[in-house]
């Protein structure tokens, strides 16, 4: 499989998801220009975008776990909170070609560290997604997960 790339996500399309998963984040109206990025993986049919949060200082005494794994200090990757997205509705990150020096610096690194943890990121997705679908709400991972089938059947609709 090529390298993982960084994609934003239409923040109309994760409006749209509000309506169907409670804990999704929708800034509406944020001043700064809140962008969805992360990285899209293939799951069961479907695209899924994993979405990337910026490092904070809370993460560093956090323990990685299944579905969340640190991009050393420069973004955490929160598996659980990964949704189905439609073609068309996320597009490519140009990196390289990012103004800000700054920007475009922790986007280059967190770059090559997501592909550095490629394997491992595409195992958890896998067991995140498996473990919704056999344990429902029944246990702490599920109960901190996205409903996928939800949001798969929210995507299907979204695009027809």
């Amino acid at each position: 499989m090529r390298g993982l790339k960084i994609y934003e996500v239409n923040p109309h399309y994760i409006k749209y998801l509000t309506g169907f998963q409670d804990h999704l984040f929708f800034a509406d109206g944020d001043k700064a220009g809140r962008k969805y990025i992360g990285i899209v993986l293939e799951i069961n049919e479907f695209k899924y975008f994993a979405p990337l949060s910026s490092f904070k200082s809370k993460h560093k005494k956090m323990d990685e776990g299944v579905d969340f794994i640190k991009i050393k200090d420069y973004a955490v990757i929160n598996i659980n909170n990964m949704i189905p997205v439609p073609e068309g509705e996320y597009a490519l990150v140009d990196v390289n070609g990012t103004k800000d020096p700054h920007y475009r610096f922790l986007l280059q690194a967190e770059s090559r560290e997501i592909n550095r943890q490629k394997n491992r990121i595409l195992k958890n997705a896998s067991i995140v997604y498996k473990h919704k679908e056999r344990n429902g709400e029944n246990s702490p991972l599920a109960k901190r997960t996205n409903n996928f089938k939800v949001l798969e059947k929210a995507c299907k609709d979204y695009i027809s």
